[in-house]
């Protein structure tokens, strides 16, 4: 696709309205041929939205389908999130990683229940003051639970415009993108809008160098493998299958970290109301 004339010295590109056409049938067009038959565009309600999209954080799409399955077969609606222990929600989310998620989501259930009277609200700027919710994740649920055209970016969008537009830059700003954005969104149907956008930019970094490299906002992730995410989990898996243990009780099945790491991460878990201590043992809060 030919790039417009750059207006100014911000490089904010300006397209003509045959770009605009082009570039949406272009993604229409793969979307039509190659779209993903994935469960949360079945029946789509706003709990299965919001389920899905705390579930997307950083975790691939492969990853998050079975779980996402079993984890709303467990828990069908808001009410029963919100009735359900942490115990039982951690071991359903078990797999998935960055646990802190799972407490989020309950915690969600528990804000939509109590004080939204089980209704979502259908607004980014309430939805993004919820727990584990940015504004772009707001912006998605808004998009694929209620089709409401809210502009936002993630990763699949950056690639996409930094592939198509500015393959000849780097440090690519989240404004340049979300200018592009706003520009080419259909807002008549932007549902399914984003789910192609989604799959072409999966598409992409399958087939092409990860064009999001280009951009400001990105940043390699750190190793799983030895670190403080993989020994949460670890503490938080362990304390599922069996609760009140202390540190150097936690240690005889978590290898590779010492009692008194072990001990350093379950306080920072109890912090952040993901784990609770009595005495010297902890169990899930």
């Amino acid at each position: 696709m030919q790039k417009s004339a750059q207006p100014s010295a911000s490089l904010l590109l300006i397209l003509t309205p045959a770009q605009k056409r082009s570039f949406r049938k272009k993604l229409y067009d793969y979307f039509a041929l190659h779209g993903r038959d994935l469960p949360w565009r079945h029946t789509i309600t706003p709990y299965r939205i919001v389920v899905s999209e705390i579930m997307l954080q950083q975790t691939q799409v492969d990853r998050v389908i079975t779980r996402f399955e079993a984890f709303v077969a467990a828990f069908p609606t808001f009410e029963a999130l919100d009735a359900a222990s942490l115990a039982d929600v951690y071991a359903v989310w078990q797999g998935l990683g960055y646990n802190r998620r799972a407490l989020a989501l309950k915690r969600i259930a528990a804000l939509v229940v109590h004080e939204y009277n089980n209704t979502v609200p259908q607004s980014v700027d309430i939805l993004a003051t919820f727990p584990g919710i940015g504004r772009a994740t707001a912006s998605s649920i808004c998009a694929f639970a209620f089709d409401m055209p809210a502009v936002f970016v993630e990763t699949n969008i950056r690639s996409i415009f930094i592939h198509e537009f500015y393959n000849d830059r780097e440090q690519v700003p989240d404004a340049d993108i979300i200018h592009l954005a706003g520009q080419t969104i259909d807002a008549r149907h932007p549902r399914t809008w984003y789910s192609a956008l989604m799959d072409y930019g999966t598409m992409l970094k399958k087939t092409h160098p990860n064009p999001s490299r280009k951009s400001a906002a990105h940043t390699m992730q750190s190793p799983f493998k030895g670190s403080r995410r993989q020994i949460r989990g670890a503490i938080l898996k362990q304390l599922s299958a069996c609760p009140n243990q202390t540190a150097a009780q936690l240690h005889t099945h978590i290898n590779g970290s010492s009692v008194a790491t072990l001990r350093e991460i379950a306080d920072a878990l109890c912090a952040e109301g993901m784990v609770s201590k009595t005495g010297s043992r902890y169990s899930i809060a």
